[in-house]
């Protein structure tokens, strides 16, 4: 049998691939909605000062980002008849759903202390179902090509959950109703849609949990080297200006597209529904691209073009809804892989830290990623709430904005962006764990984990119990 004919026999098949990507369409739900509507919601429709809002999120990321690591950590140790990550999916779903509750219908007299504490709630509950999620994909596909297109379907599928909650402000607007009411509707939706996306995965989707070599044990100073190692410094790094750019970019979108670019909130949202849904066909392609040109190098593509179309958006006409759409789609297009591919070479270190230690290391391994993007997202919101407060910026309904202050805006949403996408991009120049590398690793895996076979090893199928490896790490 040829090895394209091996590859395609090991596939996921693609219901279930599709059954566990469920999980994306919240994830992304939120996201959008954290990241575009809710802290406009907080300044503008509550009145809570724009620089304490930036500086709530900004709190919450410093305190949110430790808790990666120990959840990692745990998800890692973790054996139940069960399995090991879907236990941990359950736990993250009501935790999400109580922060989601609370954020979202916030009573008027709510104050940055409130915010910060169910910041802090919704980011827990996010934190544990985006890990488990990520860390469950990498053991669900373990070889290198269909890894890349499983972590593609996983972001093409989130494209529905965040053209979900751009269609509700660009409802409202078609209905003239205010957009106070667009955060409150977006609550709810995510509020529902949660249990029904964890069903769906929990249900539908085997998992196995690998055996594990007696050894080696984890220890405090095995965070640095984790970190130290050549192909994931370079990851780590990539993600972190990957999720800086564009969070930049959310921070600052709709005061950029209203006040620099003469379009409603609602027209903003059209524009942005059309980069979001421009990933879904943008994820699995760029995922395609990554296995013919291998993942590094496609992520040097998508951040090179990203970059030279943001350049374009200056000079769309004001409130040219036809031209603004075509660098809109095509910066989705591109940035749609960022997370794809940079994700899906996570789960390579993964197996590579597996070889050499003998011990499961994704949830580990994903949480740092994770915390890039929560300090890229204190960074982007903190900082640019901060920078436009100082120069005269007024984000309060109804206000007027001097034409500095807009040039000032303008300067902000594109300048950190092209930079940080730029530099993430830079980072894979030189990186080594690619196809071949990856490929001699499954091989040396697979051969170790047949070894086991005869053992008692826990294996967890839809519905079914399994025997519990009682290995300590």
């Amino acid at each position: 049998m040829s090895d394209s004919m091996v590859a395609r026999a090991r596939r996921l098949p693609l219901s279930t691939a599709i059954a566990f990507a469920a999980t994306s369409l919240p994830l992304s739900a939120v996201a959008i909605a954290i990241s575009v509507y809710l802290p406009r919601h907080y300044a503008s429709h509550l009145g809570i000062d724009l620089a304490l809002v930036g500086a709530a999120f900004f709190i919450v990321r410093m305190i949110d980002i430790p808790v990666d690591g120990l959840l990692g950590w745990a998800m890692d140790k973790t054996r139940t008849r069960w399995g090991r990550y879907r236990v941990w999916t359950l736990l993250g779903a009501p935790i999400l759903m109580a922060g989601i509750y609370f954020l979202f219908l916030p009573p008027e007299s709510a104050t940055r202390n409130y915010l910060i504490a169910w910041l802090l709630i919704m980011y827990l509950g996010n934190s544990i179902l985006a890990l488990s999620h990520a860390a469950w994909a990498s053991t669900l596909a373990p070889h290198y090509d269909d890894r890349s297109r499983l972590f593609g379907i996983i972001t093409g599928l989130g494209v529905l959950g965040a053209a979900a909650i751009l269609a509700i402000p660009i409802i409202n607007d078609a209905r003239q109703a205010s957009d106070a009411g667009n955060v409150e509707t977006m609550g709810w939706f995510i509020f529902a849609l949660i249990p029904l996306a964890v069903a769906a995965v929990v249900w539908r989707t085997p998992e196995k949990i690998a055996p594990e070599i007696e050894g080696h044990s984890f220890r405090l100073r095995d965070y640095g080297a984790l970190i130290t190692r050549p192909s994931f410094a370079r990851i780590l790094l990539a993600d972190l200006c990957l999720a800086l750019g564009p969070g930049w970019m959310s921070a600052l979108y709709l005061f950029f597209f209203t006040d620099s670019r003469g379009f409603t909130t609602g027209q903003a949202s059209i524009l942005l529904a059309v980069y979001i849904l421009a990933g879904f066909a943008g994820a699995p392609l760029m995922g395609r691209l990554a296995t013919k040109i291998s993942k590094h190098r496609a992520v040097m593509v998508a951040t090179t073009v990203y970059s030279l179309v943001l350049i374009s958006l200056m000079a769309i006409p004001q409130g040219n809804m036809l031209i603004g759409a075509i660098p809109m789609f095509m910066a989705g297009f591109m940035a749609a892989g960022f997370n794809v591919l940079t994700r899906a070479m996570t789960a390579d270190v993964a197996d590579e830290v597996r070889l050499e230690q003998g011990k499961e290391r994704s949830g580990l391994l994903f949480a740092m990623t994770v915390m890039t993007a929560k300090i890229a997202g204190a960074v982007s919101i903190g900082l640019t709430f901060f920078v436009l407060d100082k120069v005269g910026y007024l984000a309060k309904e109804g206000a007027a904005n001097t034409p500095e202050a807009i040039q000032h805006l303008e300067l902000a949403y594109l300048i950190g962006p092209v930079t940080f996408v730029m530099l993430g991009g830079a980072c894979m120049i030189g990186y080594k764990l690619g196809a071949e590398r990856h490929a001699e690793i499954r091989r040396d895996l697979d051969a170790r984990d047949a070894l086991y076979d005869s053992a008692p090893i826990l294996e967890s199928v839809t519905g079914e119990a399994a025997n519990v490896s009682l290995s300590k790490d």
